[in-house]
């Protein structure tokens, strides 16, 4: 069970479904934007191809679902996720890293035998 907990917090597993999720829910709205602005040409090649004309309430219904989404993932997935990396897996405290403060051991013990 350990190894699955590493698997999905230590990764980028969570980040990554984040990603496509949100990017998923973009290109809808980016879809209906195009399909509206296209829309409003006059003599543009969708009178041609399309048979339905995309409105303004399409692309409007896009945006909604896209911040809705996006807030459902960011409640339910992302501060949950953030929440429980942080409990199995806490961030180093601040200050020198261990192999820095070994360093700079190493250097003052060199000056001071330099010194003598």
């Amino acid at each position: 069970m350990s190894g699955f907990k590493n698997f999905i917090l230590r990764g980028n597993l969570v980040d990554l479904a984040v990603a496509v999720i949100i990017g998923v829910a973009f290109g809808a709205v980016v879809k209906t934007f195009t399909a509206w602005l296209t829309g409003l040409m006059p003599n543009s090649a969708s009178e041609y191809f399309s048979t339905e004309a995309q409105s303004f309430g399409a692309f409007l219904n896009a945006v909604i679902s896209f911040v809705l989404l996006a807030a459902v993932v960011y409640f339910f997935v992302v501060t949950p996720y953030v929440k429980a990396k942080e409990r199995f897996f806490p961030s180093e405290p601040s200050g020198t890293p261990a192999d820095i403060a070994l360093l700079e051991e190493i250097r003052d013990l060199l000056k001071s035998s330099r010194a003598v």
